[in-house]
């Protein structure tokens, strides 16, 4: 029997390689974890934030046998997508945007699911067993199942860490009634770096291995709905989408290699587009720039109230005719407030003039906030 199921497991990991993704690791989906407790206590400090999702869908994600209560291993795999040069060093164009590297192309969700769906029935024609699949739109909790597998450990910045992969992989996940032996789980190797924590813009993690989402620029440019709090807006500088730093600082990317497939998702029009260029897209032009890409689900109005912030943040002051005040009139009051902040941080006196000339019709009462909150 042994000899059978190792074979098995052998060719579900070779059958992983061949359809590109970089590590095929096993796990035991029906055995007790502390990762449940964990995410519980995040919760209840509200650390979440606007993630209201992640409340309603608690008890589901505690354990993976919470959303299925016959799995009974879970195959955890990796895509490596390793930058081609440092974002860090990205930060210093402040004309331009930087969008996290994962989101420089197509959604990742498409490219792993498909090869998700392909393993998965590879695997069902092998052994003959029920699967479901997962690619971070479900709740199953990938990272800790992933550090269960062997796949890498959660590293103080809570994502997970590879010692061939570094800090750029993706993850992807199947759950099966198969009963697969598992492999062992990896150690931590963070030590005593704390490189993460330190890079980390906003003061976003209160203790090691602990995230405080609020603080987090990820969140806020891509999660968050309202304005962006005023304390974290010059920490954010050109970042108008995700936030690279804890990822890019981690020691163990230098055993990390620069994706070879990069061609197939990654548009170089993303890397570093123009924060002009971004402030003139109306919803339509929105929509056609980042079709297909994860950022779209933000939306145009939540992504230029990012580009504006950014704009604010980039001491460039010829951008205010062209790329701040036409928003002062924008439909969307969260797009109209970062513009207000954007304006005051680039041209005070002009600032001043469109206070006394637009403050007083201000109907929003954010916006108003906005208008008062700099003295000039």
């Amino acid at each position: 029997m042994a000899d059978t199921r190792n074979s098995l497991e052998a060719r579900l990991k070779q059958a992983a390689l061949d359809l590109g993704f970089s590590d095929c690791r096993i796990c035991r989906a029906d055995t007790p974890w502390q990762a449940g407790q964990r995410l519980e206590h995040f919760v209840s400090e509200g650390r979440h934030g606007d993630m209201d999702w992640m409340e309603a869908t608690l008890e589901r994600r505690k354990a993976p046998t919470a959303m299925w209560g016959d799995a009974k291993s879970a195959i955890m795999l990796a895509v490596n997508y390793g930058p081609d040069s440092d974002p860090l060093e990205q930060l210093a164009l402040r004309s331009h945007g930087n969008i996290s590297v994962y989101a420089r192309g197509g959604d990742y969700h498409d490219l792993i699911k498909k090869r998700l769906k392909q393993l998965a029935r590879s695997f069902v024609e092998l052994s003959g067993e029920e699967v479901k699949v997962f690619v971070d739109t479900a709740p199953l909790m990938e990272k800790p199942l992933a550090a269960k597998a062997g796949l890498g450990w959660q590293g103080k910045h809570t994502n997970l860490v590879s010692r061939e992969l570094g800090s750029w992989f993706f993850l992807g996940a199947i759950l099966t009634t198969a009963d697969l032996a598992p492999d062992e789980a990896e150690s931590d190797h963070c030590g005593s770096c704390r490189a993460c924590l330190d890079i980390c813009p906003t003061k976003a993690f209160p203790a090691p291995y602990q995230l405080d989402a609020r603080r987090c620029i990820s969140y806020l440019t891509i999660e968050h709905s309202g304005p962006i709090p005023v304390e974290f807006r010059e920490a954010m500088g050109n970042r108008i989408y995700g936030c690279d730093d804890c990822l890019a600082v981690c020691p163990w990317n230098k055993f990390a290699s620069r994706s070879s497939e990069q061609k197939l998702w990654a548009r170089a029009e993303l890397k570093l587009p123009e924060l002009a260029d971004l402030a003139a897209l109306d919803d339509a032009a929105f929509r056609d720039v980042f079709s297909g890409s994860p950022v779209k689900r933000t939306g145009r109005n939540r992504m230029l109230r990012n580009v504006l912030i950014a704009i604010g943040n980039s001491g460039e002051a010829d951008l205010v005719e062209r790329s701040v005040l036409p928003h002062l009139e924008d439909e969307d009051p969260i797009v109209r407030g970062a513009a207000v902040w954007a304006l005051a941080c680039l041209d005070k006196a002009r600032f001043a003039a469109e206070r006394d000339a637009r403050a007083a019709d201000e109907t929003d009462d954010e916006v108003k906030a906005e208008w008062a909150l700099m003295p000039v």
